[in-house]
């Protein structure tokens, strides 16, 4: 069972070392959400390939009409939609097995800071967090990659005593700053939740999985 004095990894590592579209892919994501190191991209896609796995069996067990299935097969999509990674209503098991990296990584804690508007930068966002800036839920949280719940995520905020409620700070992000990004966002989601339901559908048709069999 190993030490109890030290927690165990919690996620897998790439089987191989050296693959270099696998290495410039993650390179991309790093520098996107500002992350510390690759290891945070390997556990937000262990995460993943577990809920998959859960998806892949219990779309299994409800052709063979399994009750217990639909009702697990219901929590891991009440889940998921609580995250903010599936939508609030209308998800399904088929949602489930294309997710990627990309979407656990934007309910980490430093990419909502950034994309609320309270830091200038996605690195930004990071020191500020690390240095006890922002407060969630009327409790300041130290830790970037917190993933922030549907129901968290307005309460998202800065500190009472930090010096970036002074609206003159001049390491605050301006008024058209935040506009510009709020649209590049809306119109990137978008075009992603469009590319996902396209994938979803044809991963379904090409494994033979009507929408029946994902429906809850």
């Amino acid at each position: 069972m190993g030490d109890p004095k030290f927690s165990r990894k919690t996620y897998d590592t790439p089987s191989h070392p050296w693959q270099g579209e696998r290495i410039k892919a993650e390179h991309e994501v790093v520098v996107e959400f500002g992350l510390k190191n690759k290891n945070e991209v390997w556990k937000a896609q262990s995460i993943l390939r577990n809920y998959r796995k859960q998806s892949r069996e219990l779309q299994s067990r409800l052709r063979g009409n399994d009750a217990q299935a639909r009702i697990e097969a219901d929590n891991l999509i009440s889940k998921c939609s609580r995250m903010g990674i599936l939508p609030i209503s209308g998800g399904d098991l088929n949602d489930v097995l294309v997710l990627n990296e990309r979407d656990l990584l934007s309910r980490r804690l430093q990419t909502i800071v950034f994309e609320k508007g309270l830091a200038s930068t996605i690195k930004q966002a990071r020191q500020m967090i690390n240095h006890g800036h922002i407060f969630l839920n009327g409790h300041r949280v130290t830790v970037p990659g917190y993933i922030v719940l549907r129901s968290e995520e307005p309460t998202v905020e800065y500190a009472p005593t930090s010096a970036f409620t002074d609206e003159m700070h001049p390491m605050r992000a301006t008024p058209d700053a935040i506009v510009a990004k709020t649209e590049a966002k809306a119109a990137v989601t978008e075009k992603h939740f469009e590319k996902k339901a396209k994938a979803a559908k044809e991963d379904a048709e090409a494994a033979g999985i009507t929408a029946k069999d994902g429906e809850i």
